[in-house]
């Protein structure tokens, strides 16, 4: 079982967006509510509130506890920049780039809570070139 959740046109800078979003990748979903609510940025509110809204979403279709679900995919990609332009010495005008981004989070059933498959069999070594 995956879900995918995205908060679009999110008003922060990509680059950090990011910085919160590697803090909650692959932990449990009460792990990474607990790092983001300790984590002093601007994003961890966006990246709380798209991670509540999938567990909900979760336990709504799936029928899944809170408790077996996991942070499996999370990045950021860039969304459209806003630009506007601010004052220079001399009559010039310098441009300003108000950048956002798309925040996507995959919320998926821990991997001890699913059922065991089948073992996979490891690949065959190369042979050494001589």
């Amino acid at each position: 079982m995956e879900l995918e959740v995205s908060y679009r046109y999110a008003k922060v800078a990509p680059r950090k967006a990011r910085l919160v979003v590697d803090l909650v990748r692959g932990a449990s979903v009460d792990d990474a509510l607990n790092t983001l609510r300790l984590t002093r940025k601007r994003t961890s509110a966006m990246v709380t509130k798209l991670l509540k809204s999938a567990v909900a979403t979760a336990s709504e279709r799936f029928d899944s506890e809170p408790e077996d679900l996991m942070v499996s995919k999370a990045w950021v990609d860039p969304g459209p920049m806003r630009k506007g332009w601010f004052a220079r010495p001399r009559g010039m005008a310098a441009r300003m780039r108000f950048r956002t981004c798309h925040i996507h989070l995959v919320v998926s059933s821990a991997p001890e809570a699913e059922e065991p498959e089948e073992e996979k069999k490891p690949a065959k070594a190369e042979a050494k070139r001589p």
